[in-house]
């Protein structure tokens, strides 16, 4: 297997989608109702990960092996107000579930612009929090509410300073 990491193309956008969803039936089932995640549905998502791609200001970068899309990490500006503009935020990383706990998220996060980086995860996501702990990221004290599938969780943000 040979794993790329490079940034993606927006003909990737529908196996980036079906990618992020399964990533997150996975990796929140338990903090969000299961009949919200079973419901998800990839085409949904095709679209917003086209338009993520083709976004000037964000990026996105693929981890690849030939043309089987394994995970993906998008980051650009913050979006948060209490930040200088131009921060940098990472929105995500996301990696199919048959391939968590091999080093890919690493790869992708190693991808990314070296320097400080911010991001929002899940109060409750114990494995992503441990991931980003590992690399750097401690909480900066800031959390927010968000709603998904008519259920409240807290995010909390996480800072990388170096």
């Amino acid at each position: 297997m040979e794993i790329t990491v490079r940034s993606a193309t927006p003909e990737e956008a529908e196996a980036i989608a079906r990618m992020h969803v399964r990533s997150w039936q996975a990796a929140y089932r338990g903090l969000f109702p299961d009949a919200y995640l079973d419901g998800l549905d990839w085409r949904e998502w095709a679209e917003r990960r086209r338009a993520d791609i083709s976004d000037g200001d964000k990026q996105v970068r693929v981890a690849v092996d030939g043309t089987i899309v394994l995970g993906f990490a998008s980051f650009g500006p913050t979006r948060d107000d209490d930040l200088p503009a131009g921060t940098p935020e990472l929105y995500g990383i996301y990696l199919d579930p048959d391939r968590w706990a091999r080093g890919l998220g690493s790869r992708l996060l190693d991808a990314l612009p070296p320097g400080p980086l911010t991001l929002w995860v899940l109060a409750d996501n114990e494995r992503a929090i441990r991931f980003y702990t590992r690399h750097g990221f401690v909480p900066d004290g800031s959390t927010k509410q968000i709603d998904r599938g008519g259920h409240k969780a807290t995010q909390a943000r996480y800072r990388r300073t170096c």
